[in-house]
This record gives structure tokens, sequence and C-alpha cells, in this order.
């Protein structure tokens, strides 16, 4: 006697690829939720550190204005060095504001 295959079969795979499918499906479900909030943590870091980048201009800002005041005391033979350290500072100052600009 010959045995056939009948679609019983064919079924139980059928219902186990569709079982793995869905299993996967959840997985990628899953994984895709946790990516959107990692994203969504390094936009609030990126956001977070451009406020710092920011605080740390004006800093760098109020101390060069410092600098700047402290000329007007600075006895004539410190004049040129306070200069070069202003100079400098302020070299540093526009990079760092091109830097975020960009």
């Amino acid at each position: 006697m010959a045995t056939t295959t009948t679609t019983s079969t064919a079924k139980p795979a059928t219902e186990r690829l569709k079982v793995y499918a869905d299993k996967v499906s959840a997985q990628i479900q899953e994984a895709k939720a946790k990516l959107d909030q990692f994203e969504a943590k390094a936009k609030e870091k990126r956001a977070q550190a451009q406020v710092t980048a920011a605080n740390n201009l004006q800093t760098m800002r109020d101390h060069i204005g410092k600098k700047v005041q402290d000329l007007k005391t600075t006895h004539a033979s410190n004049v040129s060095r306070a200069k070069s350290d202003i100079d400098e500072a302020l070299t540093t100052f526009k990079a760092k504001v091109k830097e975020i600009g960009a």
C-alpha cells in the first residue's frame, strides 16, 4: 500500500511558518520601538549638547570681555602680551561659533 501526502501535513508546516513569521515580526517591532527610544534620547542629548556648547561660548565671550576690560588697566609693558592673548581667545571663540553654526 502506498502512502499519500495529504494537505493535512502541509497545513501544519504553513501554520509553523506563520507562527515563525509572527514571532519574527514581533521581535522586529520590539527592536523598532527600542530604536525609536534610542533616537529620541539621541536627539535630546544632541539638544543638551547644543545648550552646553552655547553656555560654553557665552563663558568664552565673557572671558574675552573681561580681558578687554583688564587691558584698559594693564601696564604698558604687558599690553602687547594682553593683546596677543585676546586675539588668540577671539580666534578660538570665532572658530567655535562657526563650528556650532555648521
